[in-house]
């Protein structure tokens, strides 16, 4: 019920500091209240945090690095990096801590970026470590690296919007005209409000080239020029075309990226040195301890982490007469030596977040370097006109200087020097202002020839201009020349090398079970024990719940399989290596709690198979008999719980494991008993078959249990076996004994 508005009672005088309104409770939908306040905080996490723009920039990169530029750290000299810190906290209120941290993954020690913007000097950490820390602000030093030299180069032309800074003290640039997409050069991850971005990088000379080739034919083949990604820290990319089909064309998509591995045949150890950059090196040391420790993996003497100064290195000690290749194999399989990379290119375009293929992204950003070179062009051609402008008003009085030093000799007020330039040679008010501006020393010929010969050079320049703002071909040649310097002054040969998926052989992971003969035991309970034939012979008798039997006893192997049928038709698988050595003197395990079974489930027969040979014979109340193949049960995959293991039409009265066909004897509740041959059964590989008549009853009669027939539990067996279905034999004159017999297997 919502509450009722409480107000206030009403007061005939006004107190001092009386506030209007104080103490009243309104009623506000609590929907509306998160709406209001949530809302602006996801959009700003979207839009000013999480996401890079085309430019390939967060907002907080930056903010960092315009800051930088404008602390004129473009040259050779660093600044410490608390300095740095400060300053960007003008445009950047988010703290030192964050600043920092923003600097040190972009700095060329951190070694998270293919090509770093920040020039770094001084302990900055390492990415593909979680434990090496990087040094604080005070001791480390930086500037900007001389890539950024593309990101500056025509910031100060109006070729990007300014805007004012938190507190409009002071302007930032809204985006920087970078002259290459950034955006695919560096990696960028970021996680928002409902949505994130994580992108892979580029080789830069590839993606140079690959921009070239789309702006000279936009339907080109992307795999021509850019065939795969590469990633600061190398590794080797497991390249299946399809797949980065799908991450070209969409923007979303994963691979698998591989590390870079050696052998020492001297030493007998494997080096890797590149892994992939989802991981890192402390997480790949504690899997192959952990694998190791649990006997996974016997193959490792030991493992260490010999990161130094030279760079990145796990090293492998194996054991004698391991072959490197298998186990390397293993490991790719079961460590994240070899992990996935999962892409998605969601980019802030215009404001809006979109994801976008590399071709998409390759046109967006051209579409933003052509706009930015128009902004730069059309800036150099106001330039040119002013300068034409006030060249042109000193060449008219070029025709007569002593004219023109009379007219201000002779103006009585300083205001109308101006005023009078313009009317005595017909010049306007700017290239008037120009003239009176001209120094003494400046008003003689030789000055303002010099002056005015520029003219013809600046309006050849400025019919180059508008030839350049007028076609679209010649300013996209432009960005063509300037991707081609790009390419050329930093493109770097690759780090990441591709491996073809159709090439590489998985490896299969069989866990290897150390083998032994064991007992086993089943309890009608539900019990069970696993014990040695050592343990047993030194044992005495068994501990059982009170009122509890032993059922069930057999030999196997310790990875034998078994089968544990329930009660509710359902069978459930594991190995005999899942259950612990026990002995005698222990209750064992409760199967149902062990296997999870369902709530008032209980076991019933446990049946043991190493090939699933043979069959099971499912006997049921109603006298029905049905045999099904024990390969019915077996599965490729790993399941632990198969449902309609048995027919659920009738009660079932036993459960009967069959290596081979023999004699079962049946008895009903009438105390006839049925001695038949199961090979009279058709098997089956449905498992919930209902089978076949063997035992007639007669109403309210039932078949009250199932035994294997061995030689000495009938005195007269021929009596019993009948062609089915049968009613079966009552016990002879000798029946009391042959029913104790048979009470006592």
């Amino acid at each position: 019920m919502p509450r009722k508005e409480k107000k206030t009672p009403k007061s005939t005088g006004k107190a001092k500091g009386y506030i209007a309104g104080a103490g009243e409770i309104v009623e506000q939908d609590v929907g509306d209240t998160l709406r209001k306040n949530y809302m602006p905080y996801a959009m700003s996490v979207i839009l000013s945090r999480a996401l890079p723009e085309i430019d390939g920039l967060k907002p907080s990169q930056r903010k960092l690095l315009f800051t930088m530029y404008k602390m004129g750290l473009l040259g050779e000299g660093r600044k410490k990096s608390a300095t740095i810190v400060g300053e960007v906290m003008k445009l950047n209120p988010h703290g030192d801590s964050a600043i920092y941290d923003t600097m040190v993954r972009l700095s060329r020690g951190y070694e998270a970026l293919l090509h770093p913007y920040v020039d770094s000097k001084g302990n900055f950490g390492k990415a593909y470590s979680r434990d090496m820390a990087w040094a604080a602000p005070r001791y480390t030093e930086a500037k900007l690296d001389s890539l950024c030299k593309e990101f500056f180069r025509d910031i100060d032309r109006d070729t990007v919007d300014f805007v004012d800074n938190y507190d409009s003290t002071m302007k930032e640039p809204s985006l920087l005209p970078c002259s290459f997409p950034a955006i695919l050069s560096n990696p960028s991850t970021g996680i928002a409000v409902g949505m994130a971005c994580n992108i892979c990088s580029f080789n830069l000379a590839e993606l140079c080239r690959t921009t070239i080739a789309l702006m000279r034919d936009p339907e080109a083949d992307l795999f021509e020029t850019l065939q795969a990604p590469d990633f600061p820290g190398g590794g080797q990319i497991i390249f299946d075309r399809a797949q980065m089909e799908k991450i070209y064309q969409t923007g979303r998509g994963s691979f698998r990226v591989r590390s870079k591995w050696s052998f020492d045949k001297a030493a007998n150890c494997i080096d890797v040195t590149q892994i992939p950059p989802s991981t890192n090196v402390e997480v790949i040391v504690e899997k192959i301890i952990e694998l190791a420790k649990t006997n996974k993996l016997r193959e490792v003497a030991d493992v260490r982490d010999e990161t130094d100064l030279d760079g990145l290195k796990i090293t492998i000690d194996l054991k004698r007469g391991v072959e490197p290749d298998k186990l390397m194999a293993k490991l790719f399989k079961m460590t994240t030596l070899e992990d996935s990379f999962a892409c998605n290119f969601n980019v802030l375009v215009a404001g809006a977040p979109r994801v976008l293929g590399v071709r998409a992204l390759l046109e967006e950003w051209t579409a933003f370097r052509v706009e930015c070179v128009r902004r730069r062009t059309y800036f150099d051609l106001n330039k040119r006109r002013e300068k034409l402008h006030l060249l042109q008003g000193l060449a008219a009085i070029l025709l007569d200087i002593d004219k023109a030093v009379r007219i201000v000799r002779e103006t009585e007020e300083e205001a109308e020097v101006v005023p009078n330039l313009m009317i005595g040679f017909g010049i306007d008010e700017i290239q008037a202002e120009y003239v009176a501006e001209i120094r003494l020393r400046h008003l003689n010929r030789e000055y303002i020839l010099k002056r005015t010969q520029e003219t013809s050079q600046l309006e050849q320049e400025i019919a180059g201009l508008e030839s350049i703002l007028s076609s679209k071909a010649k300013i996209q040649g432009l960005i063509i020349k300037e991707l081609e310097a790009v390419a050329k002054t930093y493109g770097r040969p690759r780090r990441s090398m591709l491996l073809y998926a159709n090439e590489i052989e998985e490896a299969v992971i069989t866990e290897e079970v150390p083998d032994y003969p064991v007992h086993l035991f089943f309890t009608r309970e539900g019990y069970f024990k696993k014990i040695t034939p050592q343990s047993l012979r030194m044992s005495g008798e068994h501990k059982l719940k009170e009122g509890d039997e032993l059922a069930q006893i057999g030999e196997a192997k310790n990875n034998t399989d078994l089968l544990f049928f329930s009660d509710k038709c359902q069978v459930y698988k594991a190995k005999a290596a899942d259950f612990e050595d026990s002995k005698t003197s222990l209750l064992g395990d409760y199967i149902p709690a062990k296997m999870q079974m369902d709530e008032g489930e209980r076991a019933l027969y446990m049946a043991e198979t190493g090939d699933y040979s043979g069959y099971m014979l499912f006997v049921f109340e109603n006298g029905k008999a049905a045999k099904v193949e024990m390969s019915a049960y077996q599965t490729k995959t790993n399941r632990k719980k198969l449902i309609s293991a048995y027919s659920d039409k009738a009660p079932l009265a036993a459960v009967l494991q069959l290596r081979e066909d023999g004699e079962v004897l049946l008895t009903a509740s009438s105390g006839r008993m049925l001695l038949f041959h199961t090979g009279l059964v058709a098997a089956k590989s449905t498992k919930n078959t209902q089978g076949v008549q063997a035992m007639n009853l007669k109403r309210g009669q039932r078949v009250m249990s199932a035994a294997l027939y061995q030689e000495d539990m009938l005195k007269n067996p021929a009596r019993y076996r009948k062609k089915l279905p049968a009613l079966g034999a009552l016990p002879d004159g000798e029946g009391e004994g042959e029913q104790l017999e048979l009470g006592n297997h």
